[in-house]
């Protein structure tokens, strides 16, 4: 039986060497100053989003891929013989990337086995499910039993998101602009995660980062206690921030393994510089 092979978008934010060890399928969104369009992860570097960020007078935007660049990659797995396909992607609550791939699934269902995963979570969140469901492939896991592990993660998965400024989730509409304003004069850092639905949510609001910083380290001790953890920390452009929340964590949790990414240029349009975060879970 051939292997279960694995597809993703950009927004899922694996670093590149991981993609490729792995033999990951990853379709790019887009990221847009004005009339510039760049592929994520393909023509734009996180780093480069980052600095064009920081002096453009243009506020990005962001576009989904077409169904036609899902169904030429589930089309070149399909010719090469490949078993079943296994298709993970951003929350269908924050993007029509889901309803792409579902799109390019009913233009081949005669000849691929394309599953095609609402993870109902963003960026790393779904990255780790992924990875996971790419390594079981290379063990030879089945398609059942591969989706059976993505669920087992999805559900067992916390995260925390801590931004730097409420700019850009005012920009994308998450907040008002009166809240944005309140916010940032008094400091305040909202605590964010993703709730069951697939949305973005605000779990507590802590004024300063290095108590917000801690916040999460408590939330996480309540979520996990004393059982073994993986944790996957994330940053957008430098690691100081995420480097404070490392420290914050090691006493607090009985961590199995800490591995890094960087938040790509589709989901820091939304979160902007200075955005990190964490993903947790058990270790199964």
């Amino acid at each position: 039986m051939s292997q279960v092979r694995i597809v993703t978008d950009s927004t899922s934010d694996i670093p590149a060497e991981l993609r490729r060890e792995l033999g990951i399928e990853t379709v790019p969104l887009q990221v847009l100053f004005g009339s510039e369009a760049f592929r994520d992860a393909v023509d734009i570097s996180a780093d480069e989003f980052y600095d064009r960020l920081a002096g453009s007078k243009v506020s990005p935007t962001t576009s989904q891929p077409s169904p036609v660049e899902f169904l030429e990659v589930y089309q070149k797995l399909a010719d090469a013989g490949s078993g079943p396909i296994i298709s993970l992607h951003l929350s269908s609550a924050m993007s029509g990337t889901f309803q792409s791939a579902q799109l390019a699934k009913s233009m081949i269902e005669d000849k691929a086995d394309v599953t095609v995963y609402d993870s109902r979570s963003a960026s790393y969140g779904f990255g780790l499910l992924a990875v996971a469901a790419a390594s079981a492939a290379r063990q030879g896991k089945s398609k059942e039993d591969i989706l059976a592990l993505i669920d087992k993660l999805r559900s067992g998965t916390r995260i925390y998101f801590l931004v730097d400024t409420l700019e850009y989730l005012h920009r994308g509409g998450r907040i008002g602009k009166a809240a944005a304003l309140f916010g940032s004069l008094l400091n305040i850092k909202p605590i964010l995660s993703i709730h069951d639905e697939g949305q973005v949510y605000s779990v507590d609001k802590v004024r300063g980062t290095k108590k917000a910083i801690a916040r999460i380290g408590n939330m996480l001790q309540t979520d996990f206690g004393d059982r073994p953890v993986h944790l996957s920390l994330a940053y957008s452009k430098g690691q100081e921030n995420v480097k404070e929340l490392e420290s914050q964590l090691k006493p607090l949790l009985q961590i199995e393994s800490i591995s890094y990414t960087q938040i790509g240029s589709v989901i820091g349009t939304h979160t902007g510089p200075g955005t990190i975060a964490v993903f947790a879970f058990p270790a199964y």
